[in-house]
């Protein structure tokens, strides 16, 4: 089993933060092998990010994704650009509202910022798609993934991480959307 995971938007949008959350999981709290790369602009806020993660049941020889599995785009730019390098049936979840997808593209939707800013933290779209993801992609374990979170958020900041985690895991009007 190697499964090639890209958690993609712009700067802010803790893209980073999401990718090392599911890589520690992964490797420390389910003891699978996994390896996280990352790519980011220049810029402090708005520029093209995404966390590369691969994971196997054995030892990972070749650490970067050659063709996602699971494309996660949580900006326009990041679908835009990563979407080609991703299988043709790659896994794509977008982030309703934010990214309108390629005619004929099947992609499922969720509306992960719209969620978070009704928490009232923008921030924490990145959790929302975390608890999505585990319940509906099942790469990896609840347990290991709510651990990871425990361990790397700041303290002050995990009740809202969680919080988001749960509400991204219960969320159900996952839409799968083929553009016409």
């Amino acid at each position: 089993m190697r499964k090639e995971i890209r958690i993609s938007g712009f700067g802010g949008q803790g893209v980073v933060l999401a990718g090392y959350i599911l890589g520690k999981a992964l490797s420390l709290y389910q003891e699978l092998e996994a390896v996280m790369t990352q790519s980011y602009g220049p810029e402090a806020r708005g520029g093209a990010s995404s966390a590369n993660i691969v994971t196997a049941d054995r030892p990972i020889d070749y650490p970067f994704i050659q063709k996602a599995d699971v494309l996660i785009a949580l900006s326009q730019e990041a679908y835009t650009r990563f979407r080609p390098r991703a299988k043709d049936d790659a896994v794509v979840l977008i982030n309703e509202g934010l990214v309108k997808p390629n005619p004929d593209d099947v992609v499922f939707t969720i509306p992960a910022t719209q969620i978070a800013e009704d928490l009232g933290r923008r921030i924490v779209a990145n959790m929302v798609m975390l608890g999505f993801i585990t319940r509906h992609i099942e790469v990896v374990e609840r347990a290991a993934i709510e651990e990871s979170i425990k361990t790397s958020v700041r303290a002050d900041t995990l009740p809202l991480n969680l919080q988001a985690f749960e509400l991204g895991y219960e969320y159900t009007n996952v839409k799968e959307l083929a553009v016409e």
